[in-house]
């Protein structure tokens, strides 16, 4: 097999984009504000909608349960992982996803949703809300969300600002949100699982607030423990080889090719920046920024070259 170059898979959601990810990719609707690339997972509630197709309209996940070694070779974990371009057009809401414990006891799924943000632009003044920066007590969580006092939850979190470069991870758990004007690179467990704390201007979404959950259940998903100076520190400093940190590695593996390194093994691929080739026994891919690319594990040993910046994402360290 061959790497194989993606076109944009935007599943519809319920905040509104800028029209960046058309900008990025070059062809893409610009009012949809994800593009889900290489996804094998479906939206929540559905059976093929946000999953990716190759070129001759095969799903992805199909063509993997097809032939699983040649697309993951040894390392059947390598595609557990969901990748995303994310334009946020408008504020998305507080939010918070399950941890894989939680999932598992009251989702039936074995896997939470613990991501990661490569900021790829931002506005000037834009940032993202991570963690409380105080203790929260279950009673004064439920009644912000019950009576969606915004304002107070909001003023409750950290606020984070963020340019481009920046990389941070968010752990399943914690309440996060992200300002209008962000566009990212998101990488993440292969789940569409999100507990929303606020859904006032979101009508959209207030059906699916809670997962099925009732109240009580779903609020216990919330870290609600202070997320302090220290810990955001550690949470945006990467670990050698990564450009994330160490903890992300239980979740999911992304870095950047140097090039003419030889890679080996299934990779999605996103080029961020600049342009170049990808190259194999099978032959040459050009590489232009906002191109995307999967890699099954029979393609053998392939190296990047050029001006290009490329970001390779896999699943997590068997």
């Amino acid at each position: 097999m061959q790497p194989f170059v993606l076109t944009a898979n935007q599943p519809s959601t319920f905040y509104k984009g800028a029209g960046r990810i058309a900008s990025f990719r070059g062809s893409s609707d610009p009012s949809l504000p994800e593009d889900w690339v290489a996804s094998t997972t479906p939206r929540y509630g559905n059976d093929s909608s946000g999953l990716s197709r190759l070129p001759d309209g095969t799903t992805l996940v199909d063509a993997i349960q097809a032939d699983p070694r040649g697309w993951l070779g040894d390392d059947t974990a390598d595609a557990d992982v969901l990748v995303k371009l994310l334009d946020a057009g408008q504020r998305l809401p507080l939010h918070v996803h399950p941890t894989r414990e939680f999932a598992r006891a009251h989702l039936a799924s074995r896997y939470g949703k613990t991501e990661a943000w490569l900021v790829l632009d931002a506005a000037s003044d834009a940032a993202v809300h991570l963690g409380f920066r105080r203790d929260v007590g279950a009673e004064e969580l439920a009644h912000w969300v019950d009576t969606q006092n915004t304002a107070a939850m909001l003023a409750a979190t950290n606020r984070v600002p963020v340019s481009p470069g920046d990389a941070i991870l968010c752990p399943a758990g914690m309440p996060h949100a992200i300002d209008d004007g962000v566009f990212l690179l998101e990488v993440q467990e292969p789940t569409d699982l999100s507990v929303l704390l606020e859904w006032q201007g979101f009508a959209a979404a207030a059906d699916d607030a809670r997962l099925g959950l009732s109240f009580d259940e779903a609020m216990a998903c919330v870290d609600r423990t202070a997320c302090t100076p220290a810990r955001l520190q550690q949470l945006r400093t990467a670990r050698p080889g990564s450009l994330f940190p160490a903890a992300a590695d239980d979740f999911f593996r992304v870095d950047e090719l140097e090039s003419g390194t030889v890679m080996n093994g299934f990779g999605v691929l996103v080029v961020i920046a600049g342009g170049g080739t990808l190259n194999g026994s099978w032959g040459q891919l050009s590489l232009k920024r906002g191109t995307t690319v999967v890699v099954p594990a029979s393609a053998g040993p392939y190296t990047a070259s050029g001006s290009d910046r490329v970001v390779r994402c896999r699943g997590p360290i068997p």
